[in-house]
This record gives structure tokens, sequence and C-alpha cells, in this order.
């Protein structure tokens, strides 16, 4: 259910600002993502497992808030990043 090193690494040299960036919110969204779509397959699988969805709304929610942050700092990055992403 986690994301393995070679997923993580290949998401990170996707969106990486430079060559070791690994916290700037493009990347932090990016790897929410993908955690956020694991989560949302397992809980097709598994409806009543509620502490599972609960660790979904967090990640939603950590997620939109970046997202917020991203959007008054840098709008067009965010819009690129949406698309890339098929989010919205």
């Amino acid at each position: 259910m986690a994301l393995t090193t070679d997923e993580k690494k290949k998401i990170l040299g996707k969106y990486q600002l430079h060559k070791k960036d690994t916290g700037s919110p493009q990347v932090q969204i990016a790897l929410l993502s993908t955690r956020i779509e694991e989560l949302r397959e397992h809980l097709k699988i598994h409806k009543k497992d509620f502490h599972s969805r609960r660790g979904l709304l967090n990640l939603v929610g950590q997620r939109r808030r970046l997202m917020k942050y991203l959007e008054k700092t840098d709008p067009k990055s965010l819009a690129e990043l949406k698309k890339d992403l098929k989010l919205d």
C-alpha cells in the first residue's frame, strides 16, 4: 500500500524543481495524489475500512492546503500541475 522507493524516485524526477528538491509543494502534491489514488482503490475493495478512510480524508485535506498555498505563490505552476495530475 505504501509507495515503493522506485515509484517515489520516478515522481521526484518528474516534479522536482532542482536536483535535491524533495519538499517543494509540487513534489508533495504529486506524492500525496499518488497515495490518495492508492487509498481510493483500497477503499473500493474494503468498503468498511474506516481507519483508512480517515487517513484518506487527512491526505486530501493536506493536499488541498498545499494547493491553496501554491495558488497564492505560483498559480501558473499549480495550473500545470493540476493538468498533469488530472485534478479538476
